[in-house]
């Protein structure tokens, strides 16, 4: 871990993420909100992306949403995606499931990277779920592929920035993966 470095912060990672992407994506990272958002550019202002009042985990996970998204998303409020609340159904879960796979294989990167631990998320408290085990599975599996296949030009600029900061090596290392997850110990 970089000596600079005694916590996870969330305002941090703003200002990180906001130093990355400000001037060449026009996109800044705000905390505070009672719930996520993405909100498109306009003439007045930047692109935001609202994480969770000060969530370090929420900061990576809408990030990861942000890298997942497309130049055409990225124009829509929340990417167009549509959001089915707490309380899902097993159709609904598996549906959430399969979307989130990609933005939580990423958040797990960036977790990696900070040295932060990750857990996945099934967003469903109150609902019911399929096993969560195959997601955690599907989760991790789809992050070994991303290292191995490459990340995209964001969620490579964005994890070698937090490796470089939090880690001292630009270079990703995917034991660090290992480190940060383990839902078998659970």
């Amino acid at each position: 871990m970089s000596n600079s470095t005694t916590c996870w912060s969330a305002s941090h990672l703003e200002s990180l993420f906001n130093h990355c992407f400000r001037d060449s994506y026009n996109t800044i990272l705000v905390g505070g909100a009672p719930e996520p958002l993405y909100q498109p550019a306009t003439d007045e202002q930047p692109a935001r992306i609202f994480y969770t009042r000060d969530y370090y985990r929420s900061a990576l996970h809408e990030i990861a949403h942000w890298c997942v998204a497309g130049p055409a998303r990225r124009q829509l409020e929340d990417y167009g995606y549509w959001y089915a609340p707490d309380g899902r159904t097993p159709e609904q879960q598996r549906q959430f499931e399969q979307v989130e796979v990609h933005p939580q294989a990423l958040e797990l990167i960036f977790s990696a990277a900070c040295g932060h631990e990750f857990r996945v998320s099934a967003d469903n408290l109150t609902g019911q779920s399929p096993s969560l085990q195959s997601f955690q599975q599907a989760v991790y599996n789809k992050a070994l592929e991303l290292v191995q296949r490459g990340l995209s030009e964001r969620a490579q600029l964005w994890t070698e920035t937090l490796a470089s900061h939090y880690r001292d090596s630009r270079t990703f290392n995917q034991l660090w993966i290992d480190q940060v997850y383990r839902p078998w110990l659970s």
